[in-house]
């Protein structure tokens, strides 16, 4: 049987910018999506947000990527057309997808409002959707989802400074309620601030928690990096959470730990309850992220840049006016 092609595979063409292979290099791409099912929403992609995951994965250093991939989970747009029994979502609504676009609705984390945990998790783009079809981010004009995975934007947040909030946002949101470190008067210290760091000091400053000798750091930083000066910096008890993603593993001795009783944990972004609630909380508290507004064909040199840290905070590419399909 002969492998379909990408732009052959589902009935919606769709247009977006993938890398082919490990060089990383993104160029213009014609693929397909899926028609949309019962429980679907279709959306036009407005703006998409470059994560350094996005960095990580068309250069294939985490060693699971799959080619061609359209990269993007931090996707924002308005909504074109909805399945018959979708319930929370209507045309014209503006709309969300980060970095989940499915799991197993069945196991202990999905019941718990934790799909970010479950073991059958499929990621925004490149995984295996259930059809066996490679999934594809938001460089790209269209995207379908399961309504369940879909996250409603608040009217009063703009679109472009809001769509780093479903990666980088509830990113560090979520470690900041579940490790207590979302409380008034809390010392909570920052380590590298890119993308998630500045998001990080928004809701730590509005949550009430400030700079000093720490309770809690949160470290965002994806590259090697020691982290017993991090350790350091902690009061007793103090914990220290990794959300930044090093390609290599991180040295970490016992003794810094003990002499507190420290806490060295991790936090991978937010399931869909909690996504739903940090932007709500970002629109009451007027949160939005720093960004750099790009077009697509800038893109390449972005991420040139965003390796070398040259950005202020995150990089956001303006889909709808700037992408141009060849079909």
């Amino acid at each position: 049987m002969v492998a379909k092609l990408p732009e052959e595979e589902h009935p919606k063409q769709a247009f977006g910018w993938a890398a082919r292979d490990e060089s990383g290099v993104l160029s213009p791409f014609d693929f397909s999506r899926r028609a949309i099912g019962e429980k679907d929403v279709c959306f036009k992609v407005l703006y998409c947000g470059m994560c350094h995951s996005d960095l990580h994965m068309v250069k294939n250093e985490w060693g699971t990527s799959t080619y061609p991939l359209v990269p993007g989970h931090e996707i924002v747009g308005v909504v074109t057309e909805v399945g018959s029994k979708v319930e929370n979502f209507k045309v014209g609504d503006k709309v969300g997808v980060g970095t989940i676009a499915g799991s197993c609705h069945s196991c202990h984390n999905c019941t718990s409002n934790l799909e970010n945990y479950c073991a059958e998790m499929i990621l925004t783009y490149g995984a295996k959707y259930y059809d066996g079809t490679i999934t594809y981010g938001g460089y790209s004009d269209i995207m379908v989802a399961d309504e369940h995975f879909i996250i409603r934007i608040p009217d009063t947040l703009p679109l472009d400074s809001t769509a780093p909030l479903l990666c980088a946002g509830i990113t560090v949101y979520s470690p900041l309620k579940y490790y207590g470190l979302d409380k008034p008067g809390m010392h909570v210290g920052i380590v590298g601030l890119g993308g998630l760091g500045h998001m990080a000091v928004k809701f730590a400053k509005v949550m009430g928690a400030a700079m000093g000798t720490m309770d809690g750091i949160i470290d965002t930083v994806s590259a090697m990096h020691p982290l017993a000066p991090l350790i350091g910096l902690l009061k007793t008890n103090g914990k220290l959470v990794l959300v930044g993603a090093p390609e290599k593993p991180l040295e970490l001795a016992a003794f810094p730990l003990i002499m507190g009783r420290k806490i060295v944990g991790g936090s991978g972004t937010g399931g869909m309850k909690e996504t739903q609630e940090m932007i709500n909380f970002a629109a009451k508290h007027n949160i939005t992220a720093d960004v750099e507004v790009i077009p697509i064909e800038y893109v390449n040199i972005a991420m040139e840049r965003m390796l070398k840290a040259d950005v202020r905070y995150r990089f956001v590419i303006d889909i709808g006016n700037t992408i141009k399909s060849t079909y």
